[in-house]
């Protein structure tokens, strides 16, 4: 079985869980920080929607420089609405899915470094920033949705089994 059909169904489950937590931001909330150093619920649910946009790049690039020496840095945005959230997201997700599947094994393995300021963070498989860079964070950023939201008293969702709010 080809890496990318492996990878496939965990893609699809993940990003359905994401989608249920980003369902759930309230609009009026989008300003909302637990703490001064935190993000904005508004903030932290847009880069959830933007993390699968970093796909076509790594399977397309050898590497992204998020502060590349003599260019503007990457300028993270802030979905207006949920309607404008939730489009970015099925967008992004709909791209990299199709960019995953038709990803050969020699691709997937060949290794993609992640940069600032002209400084590389870490190389690895294509493979591995998929499952870690995208999956893997935006199952860590779902969590720390989950916490806003339980903290602004909206229902959260069931993902891995029942939550206190939701049973399956």
């Amino acid at each position: 079985m080809p890496i990318s059909q492996a990878l496939l169904p965990e893609y699809d489950h993940e990003m359905a869980n994401a989608r249920k937590a980003l369902e759930r931001v309230p609009e009026n909330k989008f300003g909302w920080k637990p703490h001064e150093k935190s993000m904005s619920m508004g903030r932290l649910a847009t880069h959830l929607a933007e993390l699968t946009g970093l796909v076509p790049t790594a399977l397309e690039s050898e590497s992204f420089d998020f502060a590349p020496p003599g260019a503007p840095p990457y300028q993270p945005k802030t979905a207006a609405s949920r309607a404008e959230l939730l489009e970015l997201f099925d967008k992004n997700v709909a791209t990299a899915r199709a960019a995953i599947a038709a990803a050969s094994d020699a691709q997937l393995m060949t290794p993609w470094s992640l940069l600032f300021g002209g400084k590389t963070i870490f190389t690895m498989p294509r493979v591995a920033v998929l499952r870690s860079m995208v999956m893997n964070h935006i199952i860590h950023h779902r969590g720390q949705l989950a916490v806003y939201l339980r903290l602004n008293d909206v229902p959260v969702p069931a993902l891995y089994g029942p939550s206190a709010d939701e049973q399956i």
